[in-house]
């Protein structure tokens, strides 16, 4: 989070009383929902609980257009505060038969800025009987600030989180300062404003960013970019390049092909757009002025990638209910560790065994050993699948798993590792994946990773006692595994032949069991 912001307290409920989904405290908290009552969208997203990394288990969003019209009139659309009236009930009703314990109701910049948004907040009170916290600008700003670094924690740059109706645009990162600015440039406001005149468009993105002057000393850090509008310019992108994986979170670009791709969208017209792969046709409205806003920021800016998160406002709202302790988690192994103790057979294992595999690696980097230390948290989360087929499914599943918040070359060294721990094969047409996204060194590192992990369970059978009496080691040109003479588990002919496939993963030339 920003230095400047402080932690927001949270809602109050409606007329003193309990509702339903209020709780007195987050360790009490099973599933939890948010409803983003946004200018051009109403979201209900119900994540499993509170906790580093939620998982969302039900995404449901609804364009009513609250803000349509609100620069003319000053008022939330008429047609659109009924459609959300209806849809924040049928919101409500939804949460309470998935047994949501608590559920908050965030409204932004259209509900914040119209004349009759406090009327429209008391109707939606009285109409499902549940508080509606209106944020601030600045509340809002922090909170998708927050949201970007829970699951970037290293971002170093500034976000720019896109609505209907608003840019709140935050310096991230140590050494960034206190700026931030919440500025009226939502292609919905823009839109209602300049129509399709593209000239005014770019004239009103000009005026509200003169005054921003802090963003060009943030040259050469990474711009994050959230919102609707900008995934969509990221997808584009995507399938223009032919991108590996469709994974918006994570996913980014640097200047020159950012520049490329918002110059040549904020010059077609709706029907060249529609005929583009990869457009929802939903967003060809907005999307000219989102390419627009997004150049002119990069021109002001001069940011050497152009990163895109799927962590927004949602997501910041459940950080900031976290404690100081959790919030300071690593996201990727604080989601590793959670799923492995879920779905593996023996529990969490991913410490021992990344203490028994250490010996390895001795010259890994402080990444590498993240990397290793998460993949060796979900070691055994694909025994599930036929074995014929695990392999193929781990990796496929681990590149496009919505329960981790990683990079893309993180779920390419993970999901190689655990494709190599299930016996794929090295040669398959599937690890292509991979290979656009690591460095043939931890491509490397990756197959020797998941072969020792092979050789982990095999040995073990999951009992953490046979690791920790265990001694696996490099000796010059032999890999050398020590199991006490007295051990419960005898070494046997499997064990030789996973060590053997282990050392020659090393490139080490011979290998040996030695019981001491």
């Amino acid at each position: 989070m920003p230095a400047h912001a402080e932690r927001l307290t949270e809602p109050s409920v409606a007329g003193g009383q309990e509702t339903a989904f209020s709780i007195s405290s987050s360790s009490e908290v099973g599933r939890i929902g948010v409803v983003d009552i946004g200018s051009n969208s109403v979201r209900l997203v119900v994540f499993d609980s509170l906790k580093r990394v939620p998982v969302p288990l039900f995404n449901e969003k609804i364009l009513c257009g609250l803000g349509r019209g609100l620069n003319s009139s000053g008022q939330l659309n008429p047609e659109g505060v009924q459609l959300a009236l209806n849809t924040l009930k049928r919101f409500v009703g939804l949460a309470r038969a998935m047994e949501v314990q608590r559920l908050d109701l965030l409204a932004t910049a259209a509900v914040r800025d119209a004349s009759n948004g406090s009327s429209f907040v008391q109707e939606v009170e009285s109409l499902c009987d549940m508080p509606v916290r209106v944020l601030t600008g600045a509340e809002e700003s922090r909170l998708s600030a927050e949201g970007v670094l829970s699951g970037q924690p290293n971002a170093r740059g500034f976000m720019g989180d896109l609505g209907g109706g608003s840019l709140e645009v935050v310096a991230l990162g140590e050494g960034a300062g206190e700026a931030w600015a919440t500025l009226p440039l939502g292609p919905l406001r823009l839109m209602d404003a300049a129509g399709d005149d593209r000239k005014k468009i770019m004239a009103k993105i000009n005026h509200q960013l003169s005054d921003q002057a802090w963003l060009s000393e943030l040259k050469g850090r990474d711009f994050y970019a959230v919102g609707g509008a900008w995934r969509a310019l990221a997808r584009i992108h995507m399938e223009q390049t032919h991108y590996p994986l469709h994974m918006i979170h994570g996913y980014s670009m640097n200047q020159e092909e950012a520049l490329e791709l918002t110059g040549l969208v904020s010059q077609l017209g709706k029907r060249s757009l529609a005929s583009m792969t990869g457009v929802n046709k939903r967003r060809i409205e907005t999307l000219p002025s989102a390419a627009m806003l997004m150049q002119r920021i990069i021109e002001l800016a001069r940011p050497e990638r152009i990163v895109f998160s799927a962590y927004g406002l949602r997501e910041g709202w459940l950080h900031n209910l976290l404690s100081p302790e959790e919030r300071e988690r690593d996201p990727l192994l604080a989601a590793a560790s959670d799923w492995g103790a879920r779905e593996a057979r023996f529990g969490d294992l991913g410490d021992q065994i990344a203490a028994w595999c250490t010996p390895l690696f001795p010259d890994r980097d402080a990444e590498a050993e993240r990397l290793c230390l998460g993949a060796c948290h979900l070691s055994d989360v694909g025994w599930r699948y036929h074995p014929d087929y695990r392999a193929e499914h781990i990796l496929l599943r681990i590149l496009r798993a919505q329960e981790l918040c990683i990079e893309h070359f993180e779920r390419a060294f993970i999901g190689r590792a655990l494709y190599s721990r299930y016996g794929g094969s090295k040669n398959a047409g599937i690890l292509n994946y991979t290979r656009q996204l690591l460095s043939e060194e931890r491509v490397h590192m990756a197959d020797a990773l998941g072969r020792a992990l092979r050789l982990a369970y095999t040995l073990s059978g999951g009992d953490p006692q046979m690791l920790e009496v265990t001694v696996l080691k490099r000796e010059e040109d032999c890999l050398v595994l020590q199991i006490p003479a007295d051990a419960a588990v005898p070494p046997g002919q499997m064990i030789e032949k996973r060590l053997s496939s282990l050392a020659s993963a090393l490139n080490i030339s011979r290998s040996d069991i030695r019981q001491v």
